[in-house]
């Protein structure tokens, strides 16, 4: 008797999250679980040893009978019912479809069938709506396909040279290809570089902020020492931010060709001074900056803002990527018509496999994505050394240290 295995059955039923109805050979329900009351709108117990009939339309109650009959007739053929879309209904009368899927088993000799119930209303309404969409879009296919059949006709008749109008749409093609490409290009840089910058802008003003509120604390003079750290840090944070502000003010005026270079004469070693002078700021533990002591004979006819930009990057990036305890040299000297700069550190080095993206935009080596930067000082030098005639290059090896070196013409006021 089904009654025997009772229990175990009601254990199966309340752990599956779909309806479950037991029914008898004569079709009477003899057993359900709390997911087909609630499908159905049942209370506990109404349903059973009533008509399974009752949970059907009564539109479909003699098809229901002969699918049943033959599904028993059938079962040592099959191992699962065959998944059919049927309604149900409530016990408010509301219709609504339902996927069930039919398991025949046996009792105490006594057959019995399973049925297991998804309500699919939501999926109805999503093949209906996709369905619509897709009418919509056939026509709207036909349509375009119309639009363009009848352009191309026109376009035939406009030119005799039926080769010639191909090689023309392929050109077409080809150059809406390249604009989609440098379109999608263009946004992924714009998405970058949105992400950037609100990295490098977070991190420094975030230091002001704590410095600034642990100034608040130090009012005695005792602590002038502790104020005096503070105080360097927002100092150091404020010309981090300042730089990158710049960087940016100079892509801006280089990509619109914006960039009126003043052209002066002055000493180098003012220069160099002031550059050294800023990065002194900067440097670690232990580093130290050795300049060369016969520039003061060099006196150059060139913009001398831009120049101090392109020395103050490159020196930056030296002590920014160097360890503690190191050595940033920086030689000048004449050659052909040229002075020549060279950076020289012992920092982490350039990846060999990176070494040719170093001036891109944006890039930044693997081994220091971990460090502040913005990946536009590189890209910057060198788009100004190429506006005043002169070069940049390096040399560089991982975990040892690298070279830049720069060319830039000794021009002669006219």
């Amino acid at each position: 008797m089904f009654e025997q295995g009772q229990h175990i059955f009601t254990i199966l039923f309340e752990a599956i999250s779909e309806g479950i109805i037991v029914v008898d050979k004569k079709q009477v329900i003899v057993a359900t679980n709390t997911s087909v009351k609630k499908m159905f709108g049942y209370k506990k117990g109404e349903l059973t040893n009533q008509p399974l009939t009752i949970l059907i339309p009564s539109k479909y109650h003699a098809n229901h009978k002969n699918h049943v009959v033959t599904f028993l007739k059938n079962r040592n053929e099959r191992k699962m019912g065959q998944e059919i879309d049927i309604y149900g209904i409530k016990k408010n009368g509301k219709e609504f479809p339902l996927e069930i899927s039919l398991n025949p088993f046996t009792i105490s000799g006594k057959t019995y069938v399973m049925a297991i119930l998804i309500d699919i209303t939501i999926r109805k309404k999503n093949e209906q709506e996709i369905e619509v969409l897709n009418s919509q879009l056939e026509k709207r296919i036909k349509e375009r396909t119309a639009e363009l059949n009848y352009t191309i006709e026109q376009l035939k008749d406009l030119n005799l040279n039926f080769q010639g109008e191909i090689k023309k749409r392929v050109q077409a093609e080809n150059k809406i290809t390249v604009a989609l490409q440098k379109e999608k290009e263009l946004n992924e840089l714009k998405t970058k570089f949105l992400s950037m910058v609100a990295h490098e802008f977070k991190t420094p003003l975030s230091g002001i902020l704590t410095s600034t509120i642990l100034l608040e604390k130090y009012n005695l003079s005792e602590q002038q020492d502790k104020r005096e750290k503070h105080l360097k840090t927002i100092t150091s944070k404020v010309h981090y931010l300042n730089n990158i502000l710049n960087d940016f003010l100079s892509i801006e005026r280089l990509e619109s060709n914006k960039v009126n270079y003043k052209l002066t004469t002055f000493n180098l070693s003012k220069v160099i001074n002031e550059v050294v002078y800023n990065a002194n700021m900067l440097l670690k533990s232990g580093q130290q900056i050795n300049i060369p002591q016969n520039i003061d004979e060099f006196t150059l006819y060139q913009d001398e803002k831009i120049l101090e930009l392109m020395l103050s990057n490159l020196i930056h990036n030296a002590i920014k990527y160097s360890p503690e305890n190191t050595t940033i040299e920086l030689k000048v000297v004449e050659n052909d018509n040229q002075i020549v700069f060279k950076f020289i550190d012992q920092g982490i080095g350039i990846p060999k496999k990176d070494q040719k993206h170093i001036f891109n935009r944006y890039f930044r080596a693997e081994n220091v994505l971990n460090n502040q930067g913005t990946g536009i000082g590189l890209n910057i030098v060198k788009s100004h050394l190429e506006n005043l005639g002169g070069s940049i290059s390096f040399t560089s090896k991982e975990n040892v240290g690298s070279t830049f070196t720069i060319n830039l013409p000794i021009m002669k006021k006219i």
